[in-house]
């Protein structure tokens, strides 16, 4: 019996770059959808400033009420919000490629409940009652929980965590960390508004400075997240392919573990829980740039922070004089979004 061997060609250099073009153009719309966001979240708002007034505030201001609201308020708000969206967004990727679970986001290393930790208990413990000084305890909060869950991760696996166990560490330091911080609330007064308010996820209220105090964890984030595109491309063939081919399957987990550490420790501890947002985006990316990681990953960064924009400037819209924060908007919309994505998909086989 004669078997037939089927031999998949290469695609032909023409198709290639008529590929690298549409990916490319993609890339360009959506850096003016974000454009457009960025527009949005610095006009509208309980003031509606018109785009004249906020070119005159931006380039020569004379500090009238308009030139106030743009550069002390809109301007620092939809920057956090672009910091947060990117790197929730590229968080999300990285979070969902390394498990190989479309249902993960970045909340699975234990990010969030590390950073709310670590903030309630500096507010307790030390007395902090700034935003800008508990932001740091959120990140070393995160930083710490993350570290802990891969640490438990690689127990008993002699090549590294994989993402069965990174799932379990994760979501069991999660608990472990949210029943203490309830724990602490109960018994603060003080501990639990900063807690509520933290816990709902919010840009505003976010200065320049919350913007340069995360923008340096974020840029190192992203920066590693690129370098780990190229290994997670060959991860996502199978961890016995991957190491077949010789790539370093430990050193591949671990740099992508520190970015999404990174860039969602540094989003959380400035922005609170976002919740949905790092789920959301990569599902909506992926159709657009396909199985690559070197293009997914940019392409959820904008998407994300564009979204965070969107969200933010319609929780201005559909309360005012008020506002629904951020995070609101985002659980009101990323519920249904993940009801429909479970119906749609099962979960993949870990």
């Amino acid at each position: 019996m004669s078997t037939a061997v089927a031999t998949a060609r290469p695609p032909s250099p023409g198709r290639l770059r008529a590929v690298h073009r549409k990916r490319v153009l993609v890339l360009a719309w959506l850096f003016g959808a974000l454009a457009v966001t960025i527009v949005l979240s610095v006009t509208i708002g309980a003031k509606p400033v018109p785009p004249g007034d906020v070119w005159h505030a931006l380039t020569a201001p004379t500090g009238t009420e308009n030139d106030i609201v743009v550069r002390s308020l809109r301007v620092p708000r939809t920057a956090v919000g672009i910091l947060a969206g990117i790197a929730l967004g590229v968080a999300g990727a990285l979070m969902q490629g390394h498990t190989r679970n479309p249902l993960a986001d970045p909340g699975l290393l234990g990010v969030t409940q590390g950073a709310a930790f670590a903030m309630v208990l500096s507010i307790m413990v030390l007395g902090v009652t700034s935003l800008y000084g508990y932001i740091w305890f959120g990140l070393a909060g995160a930083l710490i929980a993350s570290v802990g869950v891969f640490a438990l991760g690689m127990i008993g696996g002699r090549s590294g965590p994989t993402p069965v166990t990174l799932a379990l560490a994760g979501t069991a330091v999660s608990a472990f960390l949210y029943a203490l911080t309830s724990a602490l609330v109960l018994m603060d007064e003080q501990a639990m508004d900063v807690f509520r308010f933290w816990q709902a996820g919010s840009i505003a209220g976010r200065g320049a400075d919350i913007v340069w105090q995360v923008l340096p964890f974020i840029a190192a984030g992203l920066l590693l997240a690129l370098f780990n595109a190229p290994g997670l491309n060959t991860l996502s063939l199978g961890e016995d392919v991957a190491r077949a081919l010789g790539q370093n399957v430990t050193l591949t987990r671990t740099v992508g573990v520190a970015a999404i550490t990174l860039l969602s420790g540094a989003s959380v501890a400035a922005c609170g829980a976002l919740a949905f947002l790092g789920l959301m985006v990569p599902h909506l990316a992926r159709p657009l740039s396909g199985p690559d990681h070197r293009w997914l990953l940019p392409y959820s960064g904008l998407i994300g922070a564009a979204a965070l924009l969107l969200a933010d400037v319609i929780g201005r819209v559909v309360a005012r004089p008020g506002e629904l924060e951020v995070g609101v908007v985002l659980a009101l919309i990323g519920a249904p979004f993940f009801i429909a994505l479970i119906r749609r998909r099962r979960p993949v086989r870990l």
